[in-house]
């Protein structure tokens, strides 16, 4: 029997000069769909309280197949549209998963994914 690890996502998305409205409005249509994504513990949208042009998107799912499952999903097309609609300056993703304190100490290299920017 294989026990599911909970997996989470951060995307740290700048919006471009005179854009982060248009951009968090887009965002923001992520927030419902997400939820009931087959698989979804939590999915947060977030404004900085310092940087009005930094959002963060955040999500916890049950399993990296359920996360997989959602970033091969139609909803992240939203991203490279932001792109190509010159609403973002950059975007950084990085993926998550618990760790052992063993695997903590270890000093692993973690993957960063930057999509623009």
């Amino acid at each position: 029997m294989s026990t599911q690890i909970p997996v989470s996502h951060m995307a740290f998305v700048r919006a471009r000069v005179g854009c982060s409205r248009q951009l968090g409005a887009r965002l923001s249509t992520l927030i419902t769909p997400s939820r009931q994504t087959p698989g979804c513990l939590h999915f947060a949208l977030q404004q900085s309280q310092c940087d009005a042009d930094l959002w963060l998107l955040s999500g916890l799912w049950a399993s990296q197949s359920a996360m997989e499952a959602y970033f091969n999903s139609p909803a992240m097309a939203i991203f490279s549209e932001l792109v190509q609609d010159l609403v973002v300056s950059s975007l950084d993703f990085h993926t998550f998963k618990d760790v052992s304190v063993a695997q903590a100490t270890e000093g692993g290299v973690a993957k960063v994914h930057k999509l623009a920017g």
